[in-house]
């Protein structure tokens, strides 16, 4: 069986007609697409090829995916939680099951009381609290190690359905899924990683021949808006294919016509409109428009900065990044506008944010995979089956068959981790101690709930997860909310710049708990009106003893 590779020039925009069994249905991917073989044989003979007690390659893939990534190492299921968000999320969704009803006005902090929130992913702090509620910390790790893999598996199989050699399609969604890797967190965007993936499967699968399930992506906008603030990527990704269709018009693209473009002009209209199904309406929108346009998120937010390419997950993102910009330049050549829209559109914003990272490696690395494959059967579709490159060619074929399906065995497996001991998969029973000083806030837990504390933004969501709703906050990572006002109070403080002593007494501190690395540290350490309690040589635990100096 020869190696059947794809001219991109007929599959990346679609004039060459698809059959039925090309459009991937939600939750269960179609097999054998690319291979005329396996394509002609009878029921009983794929039958016989692939019993249905087999697991399939794609299954072990995704499997030692999984295990490598979180039961490896003991601190595998740990590094979701090195961002402590997901305790203020576990609480939120406890409070809504309580109450029934979306909180409109902020929960957890005294900087700004009763203030209006929109906790923009309501739905995700609910399925956090029932899966706390059930598994403890476990459940939120092992769904999110989920979501995770969920992502690995689409990029593998959408780049093969696209008809991309099984070994680069591996080695692409490899790189894409350590450049995303920075974001591998027990977050609500863990949802968008996974979702992105499929909502631009669909639509691919709807260039290459139109169908309504295209509009699955409607309601699934609707649920994803409630989900996670991510939403907004398939927007982008559906205007630029409605963008990029009316273009290749103008500009005399084979096959493109105008009402592509006015098919996905309208998908994305009804999209947008279904993204207002939610508890706070075309107010969230307007909030999330501010806040991305805010300056000052940009400056003092990590996660907002430009990437740092000292990092290993950085410099993977910049592989993908350059051959991105090589491809870009080759579908551009060849007019295929719509994909060389995403790689640049998409590419922009991971530079200028290393939060879009993962979108730009969950958009573009099956099309980088497909263009790869084009480039490599350029030079070596005619090789001698003796050569390297010809026993290469005949290993692919041999393989991707067993790759084009997916079986009950990778749910299957996958749900049996979440009931093995905690010996065995290294489970978390509580926050990571390397970033959080967890036995000096268990020690002092109920002198903490109790006080009016200064710490970081990350240590003060820990102090959620365990006092609420006793604890409040001065500060945390919800730098929406809290705004420049407090937000830069924060920083003046942290930074023990001139106004320090007269913010704590403003605020009414009488504990402070903070790392050695703060200047403020240094200050409290010589101020006759602070004393140390507890210094663990991390962390340091600072009472007041007096008002003066105001």
């Amino acid at each position: 069986m020869s190696a059947h590779f794809v001219n991109p020039e007929s599959q990346l925009g679609a004039s060459t007609p698809a059959t039925s069994e090309e459009l991937p249905p939600i939750g269960q991917l179609v097999e054998a697409i690319r291979d005329p073989e396996i394509a002609r044989d009878s029921p009983a003979e794929k039958k016989k090829r692939f019993p249905w007690w087999a697991p399939s390659m794609s299954d072990l893939f995704v499997v030692a995916f999984f295990i490598w990534t979180f039961l490896a190492s003991s601190s595998g299921w740990s590094a979701l939680l090195a961002d402590a968000d997901s305790g203020w999320h576990i609480r939120t969704g406890e409070e809504i099951l309580k109450t029934h009803t979306v909180p409109q006005k902020d929960l957890f902090s005294f900087s700004k009381p009763a203030s209006d929130w929109y906790a923009w992913e309501w739905l995700t702090d609910v399925l956090w609290a029932e899966l706390h509620s059930t598994f403890g910390l476990r459940g939120i790790c092992w769904f999110a190690g989920i979501l995770i893999a969920t992502f690995v598996a689409l990029l593998l199989r959408f780049s093969l359905w696209m008809g991309a050699s099984l070994f680069i399609s591996i080695a692409t969604v490899l790189v894409a899924s350590g450049a995303a890797s920075v974001h591998f967190l027990a977050r609500p965007h863990a949802f968008t990683l996974a979702l992105l993936p499929l909502s631009v499967w669909l639509l691919e699968s709807d260039r290459r021949r139109p169908s309504n399930r295209v509009y699955w992506l409607v309601p699934l906008v609707a649920i994803w808006a409630n989900l996670h603030g991510g939403f907004p990527a398939v927007l982008l990704v559906l205007g630029a294919a409605a963008a990029g269709s009316a273009v290749e018009v103008l500009i005399g693209a084979q096959g493109a016509e105008w009402k592509r473009a006015i098919r996905y002009s309208v998908l994305t209209a009804a999209a947008a409109l279904a993204s207002f199904v939610n508890p706070y309406g075309f107010r969230l929108h307007q909030h999330m428009i501010e806040y991305l346009r805010s300056d000052w998120i940009r400056n003092v937010v990590e996660e907002f900065h430009s990437p740092n390419f000292r990092t290993e997950n950085m410099l993977q993102f910049e592989i993908l990044l350059f051959t991105g910009l090589l491809v870009a330049a080759s579908l551009i050549q060849r007019k295929r506008i719509t994909e060389a829209l995403w790689i640049l559109g998409f590419g922009h914003m991971a530079l200028a944010s290393v939060r879009h990272v993962t979108i730009f490696a969950a958009v573009v690395a099956p099309y980088l995979a497909v263009e790869l494959t084009w480039w490599w059967k350029a030079q070596f579709e005619g090789s001698s089956r003796k050569s390297l490159a010809g026993i290469w060619n005949q290993i692919n074929a041999d393989l991707t068959p067993a790759f084009l399906r997916s079986t009950l065995w990778l749910p299957a497996i996958l749900t049996v981790v979440l009931f093995l001991p905690a010996k065995w998969t290294h489970w978390p029973s509580d926050y990571p101690k390397e970033m959080f000083p967890v036995e000096l806030i268990h020690k002092r837990q109920q002198l903490l709930a109790q006080s009016r504390l200064l710490t970081t933004d990350q240590w003060a969501h820990y102090l959620i997860y365990l006092n609420y709703p006793v604890q409040r906050d001065f500060v945390d990572g919800r730098s929406d909310f809290f705004g420049p006002e407090i937000g830069n109070q924060y920083l003046q403080l942290l930074q023990g710049q001139h106004q320090w002593k007269a913010l704590l007494v403003k605020h009414g501190f009488d504990h402070v708990l903070a790392p050695l690395d703060w200047p403020l540290t240094s200050l409290l350490k010589t101020d006759a009106d602070w004393k140390v309690l507890d210094d663990t040589g991390k962390a340091i635990l600072f009472e007041r003893v007096r008002v003066s100096g105001q």
